[in-house]
């Protein structure tokens, strides 16, 4: 059974956070609290094997329910931030010339990884949940992404991103959640000037930044202020700006900068490696530790069920929209592939909050949803980096 709003701890700890201006001191209390979580975090990951952002959101499901650790206004950003820097990494990391050959592979494989979750998910809401057909829809496309974020996370700390199955999983991660935001667009966001803009502005960037940043970089490149790290993340911001703008999201974009810009970075080893070491650092532990905040194991245990059933949902779709695929095109890695792309966290999360605000699901379905999402993003990658890991190529030696 569904639980009443008044139970619902994650809604009450959420908007506490939200309209509490913490002081000073309580946010160097939460920074130091949270960067001593990360640090441990990465010792756990390194001890026992397991990606970091694995480790990182656990971490932040304990402190957010026994701990009093919450989100602030300037971990929001940063969260919001780190996940678009990891969406472009991704999105440098494919191969152009791959993702040609690799076309159809990568198509039916993120297709598929989209469209049976997403009916499934949609028609168990609707028909065995009792959810309305707007939460149901809902519902579906939060449980038909892929995490880009997660997926780039863990074949960069397995030495995977140069390999084939590497970049074909990422490529088809694309896919995944280019079929979720359109969706969203589709069934529930009503174009205005602002989303056009919005487009305007990213199709204009995409075009220039990439035919100026050889100049740019062969201009400014190599001193230890990193002004080409400052120019991608001036891109990052911009087009954040004006997805805010839109009441859209920056991820697509920004992954197709990646894309656009994977060339020149290609040239530009050494600042790629600097940038994910700022990203790994500093930024993205920040995004998977808020995912770890947003759970409420008071409103987990009260939708046991309905989490549980979600989950299952999900996973299996993913699993019979994806495996027979990846038998064929990726026969050694076919479950290691099918696994990963059966994580969700980014657009999840932005699919569940959007439906919350716009009053189309409530509190108890959000608290199931963002559960579900959450999990989704745990339960695979344990099971894929604990069973099924590719042996990562000689050379690799770690994040530089």
């Amino acid at each position: 059974m569904m639980m009443s709003l008044d139970e619902t701890v994650l809604t009450e700890r959420t908007l506490e956070a939200r309209t509490k201006e913490d002081t000073p001191l309580e946010n160097l209390l939460i920074a130091a609290g949270a960067m001593g979580l990360v640090l441990i975090a990465s010792v756990i990951s390194v001890e026992a094997g397991i990606s970091v952002a694995i480790i990182e959101i656990l971490l932040g499901v304990t402190a957010g329910n026994f701990l009093g650790l919450h989100t602030t206004p300037w971990m929001d950003f940063l969260a919001s931030f780190a996940s678009i820097v990891l969406t472009f990494l991704a999105g440098a990391e494919v191969d152009p010339k791959l993702l040609r050959t690799e076309f159809k592979s990568s198509i039916l494989l993120g297709g598929l990884s989209f469209a049976l979750p997403f009916a499934l998910a949609l028609l168990f809401a609707l028909f065995v949940l009792g959810w309305t057909a707007r939460a149901a829809q809902i519902a579906g496309i939060a449980l038909s992404t892929t995490s880009l974020a997660v997926v780039y996370a863990v074949l960069v700390e397995t030495g995977l991103t140069e390999t084939r199955i590497g970049k074909i999983i990422m490529a088809a991660t694309f896919v995944t959640d280019f079929g979720t935001a359109l969706a969203l667009a589709l069934l529930f966001i009503t174009p205005g000037w602002e989303l056009i803009a919005f487009v305007a502005v990213s199709l204009v960037l995409l075009l220039l930044v990439p035919r100026l940043a050889p100049w740019f970089f062969k201009r400014y490149g190599d001193r230890v202020i990193e002004p080409e790290i400052k120019l991608i993340f001036f891109v990052l911001l911009v087009l954040m700006l004006f997805a805010e703008f839109g009441a859209s999201h920056a991820v697509l974009p920004a992954f197709i900068f990646g894309l656009t810009m994977a060339r020149v970075l290609e040239q530009y080893r050494t600042q790629q490696r600097r940038l994910r070491v700022v990203a790994f650092a500093l930024l993205t532990p920040f995004f998977f530790l808020k995912s770890g905040f947003n759970v409420s194991l008071t409103a987990v245990a009260a939708n046991l069920p309905a989490v549980l059933s979600l989950l299952a949902v999900k996973l299996a779709a993913k699993g019979i929209g994806v495996f027979p695929l990846a038998r064929r095109y990726v026969p050694q890695d076919a479950t290691f592939t099918t696994l990963l792309m059966s994580t969700g966290l980014t657009f999840g999360t932005i699919s569940s909050l959007y439906g919350l605000n716009a009053g189309i699901i409530d509190q108890a379905q959000f608290s199931v949803l963002i559960t579900v999402v959450i999990l989704s993003a745990v339960v695979p990658t344990f099971i894929a980096q604990r069973f099924f890991q590719p042996t990562p190529p000689p050379e690799f030696g770690g994040v530089e």
